[in-house]
Order: C-alpha cells, then structure tokens, then sequence
C-alpha cells in the first residue's frame, strides 16, 4: 500500500536494518527503494514474490538477491501480469452478475495504476457496503470459497523457480502456513520444491503460530533448505504483519542471507 520510499522510511522508524521488498509479479519500485535505503544506511535486497501453481494450488515463491534486468525473469513476470489483469476481468463479471456492478472499475481507481489485485477488490466493496470488512470480502465473495472467486493456473512452480535462479537469485517459499496443506502434503511441497532447484524456505512469517516456526524449521533442516524470515507487510491497517516483528529464527535454521 505504500509507496517504495514510505515503506523504507517505515522499515527504518521500526528498527529495520536490512529488508527485502517483494512486490507481487512486479519489480518496478526497487529503484526507488534503493535510492530511499542509500539515505538511510539500510540494506535493502532486491526481490519479486511469484504466483505459481502446484498440484493444482496455487502458491507464492518469493525470489531475493535477483538480478531485477534479467530477461527471462521479467518475461515470466509480465506473462503473470497479463493473467492478473484477464482475472481482474473475470472479477469484475462474476461480481456484476451477482448484483455488484462497476467492481472493476471501481477497483481499478483504488489501484491507482498497480497492478489489479483481489485486494483492491475487496476495499471497493466495503468501501460500497458490500462487505462489512477486509475478512467478509475474502469469505463471502472474492476469496477461494467465495461467490465470484475465480480460480487461475499461475506459473508452474518450476517455471517460477528457474525465472529466480536465472536471475541469480534464490526462490524461498513464502508463508508455508497459509495454504490449507497438510503435513503429508507440506512434505511433499518441500521435497518437490528442493528437487525443483528451490534454495529456502519462509519458517517465520507475520502472525504464525511458533509451533508452526518450529515444525518449518526442523523441515528445512530435513531437506537442506535455507530459511528466511518475512514480516509480509502489506498494510499500515494490518498491525499483526508490521516490519520487522518477531522475525528471529530458530537458532537450528541457516539464513537465507548467510553469504550475502
């Protein structure tokens, strides 16, 4: 939601000495970040998180320490973009028959030229009285159990992995907690995603549970995987995600930023 400079500036007032920005399917605002990082003596390491596909899930591989230039990269980024924007469409439709007119285009002016998101969605409709927050928005109508949700194969998650190691970057997978897995099949996400060429996995991640720390911990360590911490900081509303809260990882974990 901020603005690339606001979000360093951020970052540095709550402590922050060495950040990743991550946009969504876009690398567009880490010049401005490394201008704003330059300034106040932090670190900021450039990134991407990636929409992928798995076993028919769709999943978010971040890449860190990325070569923001390379071709192969930004190719599989706009390919994602231009899947984002048909979704959008789709949305917009869905809602439109569901008697939500004028979503899209209403969504598109909170957007403000970013990249079309569910996110945007969804403050429309509460802002609309559609929805009474953020949460119903998701559970009643946008999210993957919702009326108007609209299902979307991303890249498949090897693709997603070779744009990042192309670019001389290393691919973790983001917030492991969130996608309704189980153990068997978290398993198997690690084992395929190392297989793959993955290089790291998020074992802290905003408001995760430390029994779920502890378990992606061991995990790493059971498949050879580095780990990274992330706040995923969207949001100044969204205080349960603020930067740079609780990231300490467990001391069995190897940082992802070890060589960097």
């Amino acid at each position: 939601k901020l603005a690339p400079s606001a979000l360093v500036q951020r970052a540095h007032e709550k402590g922050v000495d060495f950040l990743a920005l991550t946009d969504h399917d876009i690398t567009d605002g880490i010049d401005e970040a490394l201008a704003a990082a330059q300034e106040l003596a932090l670190t900021l390491i450039p990134g991407v998180e990636i929409s992928a596909t798995w076993e028919n899930r769709t999943l978010h591989v971040v890449g860190l320490n990325i070569d923001m230039t390379n071709t192969a990269l930004q190719t599989g980024l706009s390919s994602i973009r231009e899947q984002r924007a048909a979704r959008a469409l789709q949305i917009g439709d869905q809602l439109a028959k569901l008697g939500i007119p004028d979503a899209h285009e209403g969504a598109s002016r909170i957007a403000q030229g970013a990249i079309l998101s569910r996110t945007h969605f969804a403050e429309y409709m509460v802002r609309e009285g559609h929805a009474k927050d953020f949460s119903r928005a998701f559970r009643d109508w946008i999210g993957d159990r919702g009326k108007a949700f609209v299902k979307t194969r991303w890249a498949p998650l090897q693709d997603a992995i070779d744009w990042i190691n192309a670019a001389g970057g290393q691919a973790v997978i983001a917030h492991p907690g969130r996608y309704r897995l189980g153990k068997s099949q978290l398993k198997k996400l690690f084992a395929d995603f190392t297989d793959m060429g993955g290089a790291a996995m998020e074992v802290v991640s905003g408001s995760q549970k430390s029994d779920d720390t502890g378990y992606f911990a061991r995990e790493t360590v059971r498949h050879g995987l580095l780990a990274s911490a992330g706040s995923d900081f969207h949001d100044p509303q969204y205080p349960w995600r603020e930067l740079g809260r609780n990231l300490r990882l467990p001391e069995e974990c190897t940082p992802v930023w070890k060589d960097w």
